[in-house]
């Protein structure tokens, strides 16, 4: 799967959950996510522009686990990036094994997220610690689609919500790494 990403700084949840509301977006839940990040003992994923993490999620009384790889960003304008996930049972096997392997954590990132569904696009609203408020709009596609297409599409969203700059293509965890250098 190919995920077209883009996330902007925004003001203030409120402002935007109302012009969320005006154009008919839809709130599909809210979640806690804590994403225990890895680097290979191979390459250096801050320098290839990869990710390895462990994602933990929690909605009302249920969890779910996940191993997610993103590869390199594949252009300029946003993180559009391929994607591998999986379901998984036990996050600290899971971690045992990566760090056996060779692995070394590198930080976790923990937030609070809504989401929002409008046409194809998933949008959250993210609450995280140590950072601003950030929103993400993102399409998935099957692998060999043409993503510039729906890059534009999310940006003609921002606009549509108002939101015109403080576009971000850095992850969260290299925000809070750039933050605590």
């Amino acid at each position: 799967m190919i995920e077209v990403e883009v996330k902007a700084k925004i003001d203030s949840f409120e402002e935007i959950e109302e012009r969320l509301a005006e154009i008919g977006a839809e709130k599909s839940k809210n979640e806690f996510q804590e994403d225990i990040y890895f680097n290979s003992p191979v390459v250096d994923f801050a320098q290839t522009d990869e990710a390895l993490r462990i994602r933990t999620t929690k909605e009302d009384d249920k969890t779910n686990i996940f191993i997610t790889y993103k590869g390199p960003k594949i252009d300029s304008k946003s993180k559009t990036r391929k994607e591998i996930e999986m379901g998984i049972d036990d996050s600290e096997k899971c971690a045992d094994i990566f760090e056996e392997i060779g692995f070394k954590k590198v930080r976790t990132v923990r937030k609070n997220r809504q989401y929002y569904k409008y046409e194809n696009f998933e949008i959250s609203l993210d609450d995280i610690e140590g950072l601003d408020p950030y929103m993400e709009i993102e399409i998935a596609l099957d692998d060999g689609e043409d993503y510039s297409e729906a890059q534009d599409k999310i940006f003609g969203l921002f606009e549509k919500l108002g939101i015109t700059d403080g576009f971000e293509r850095t992850s969260y965890l290299e925000l809070l790494e750039n933050l605590y250098k």
